[in-house]
């Protein structure tokens, strides 16, 4: 903070009006200003929704069929060890397995130096053809 003194004129003469504006107030204005705008501005999530089960699963009656999908560093893609030819063989293998009344669980594989892009390419079309059970295996090779 600085401050003003007046001029050293005659005695008895008016002092000079200050030129300077006090900037104090203003400042402290635009600090309420900057802290509210911080605190209202959302959280930004990158996040994904997942439908998780509630409560306990019943007890299985019978042991569920299980489909392997291995996704090698290639980019080659295997359903139970057979290369799949391309995406409209997979999305038809996947279309199978989703109309059914209790589907299979899907178990993806990938492997750790496969372009993330072809993994995420095969969930989504799972997603898209609604195969609900689908889980990644072997994700002790990411660590």
């Amino acid at each position: 903070m600085s401050m003003s003194v007046g001029s050293s004129g005659a005695k008895g003469a008016d002092p000079e009006p200050m030129m300077e504006m006090n900037m104090t107030p203003l400042i402290d204005v635009m600090l309420v200003l900057i802290i509210m705008m911080i605190i209202t501005i959302p959280k930004q999530n990158h996040s994904v929704n997942l439908n998780m089960p509630v409560g306990t699963p019943p007890p299985q009656t019978k042991e569920p069929v299980v489909v392997t999908i291995d996704v090698d560093f290639d980019g080659t893609i295997l359903w139970d060890n057979v290369p799949v030819p391309d995406r409209a063989t997979l999305e038809a293998k996947l279309a199978e397995v989703a109309a059914q009344a209790d589907q299979p669980e899907v178990h993806l594989r990938p492997n750790k130096l496969v372009e993330y892009k072809v993994v995420a390419g095969v969930m989504a079309a799972a997603q898209r053809l609604n195969v609900t059970k689908i889980g990644m295996v072997g994700n002790e090779q990411f660590q």
